[in-house]
């Protein structure tokens, strides 16, 4: 159902008897998938009773294993409500809460990352890309890129996307910013956040 093994070895080594726990008591297949870009993990429960957790393959170990929590939050949400509660609402923020309490000490998170993980698990969001604070102490572990965000370009920076397309950075409209493609002329809202390559004209 999932090579244990592999899953120990991309989160940190303090979460890892825990994890090991979490696993030999749910019966989900866990799979590490490519690098998505419009998510982290996610959780399915199929037609014949079986469920699965898919996660990205991640360098950074706590980022993987609170999108793994994430995941088996859910799993716990699903076998108690089944599919009449909402996805992200409070029973799952519950269930979200108490899987990771025993993860919140500093053999598994290290200061200051420990303090904005417990912070955003007094009110978790649906995604952990939507904590601005939880998103930049989480890149702090993440390998060095030559991409920013968009709040650290200046206005009227060109920058490209995953997939190619060039933007203009525009004005923050309350918390995004609004980008235009260039090859279309629409605009797009950007979380302040979201990874980009800036372009040197």
């Amino acid at each position: 159902m999932y090579d244990l093994e592999a899953i120990l070895n991309h989160v940190p080594h303090g979460a890892k008897p825990q994890i090991t726990s979490y696993l030999n008591t749910y019966k989900v297949a866990v799979v590490i998938t490519r690098q998505r870009h419009t998510k982290h993990g996610d959780f399915r429960n199929y037609s014949n009773g079986n469920t699965q957790i898919t996660i990205n393959k991640m360098t950074n170990p706590y980022r993987f294993l609170i999108t793994l929590v994430h995941e088996l939050a859910h799993l716990e949400t699903f076998k108690s409500f089944g599919r009449s509660v909402k996805p992200h609402g409070l029973e799952w923020k519950q269930k979200f809460r108490l899987l990771m309490l025993p993860f919140l000490n500093p053999t598994v998170f290290p200061e200051p990352l420990l303090s904005v993980v417990a912070h955003h698990l007094k009110n978790p969001k649906a995604s952990s890309d939507t904590d601005f604070e939880l998103v930049m102490a989480l890149k702090n572990f993440d390998p060095e890129t030559a991409k920013i965000h968009v709040f650290e370009l200046k206005e009227g920076t060109h920058f490209s996307m995953y997939n190619g397309n060039v933007f203009i950075r525009g004005k923050k409209r309350v918390k995004r910013y609004e980008c235009k493609e260039v090859q279309t002329g629409r605009t797009y809202l950007f979380s302040p956040h979201a990874e980009v390559t800036p372009i040197h004209l």
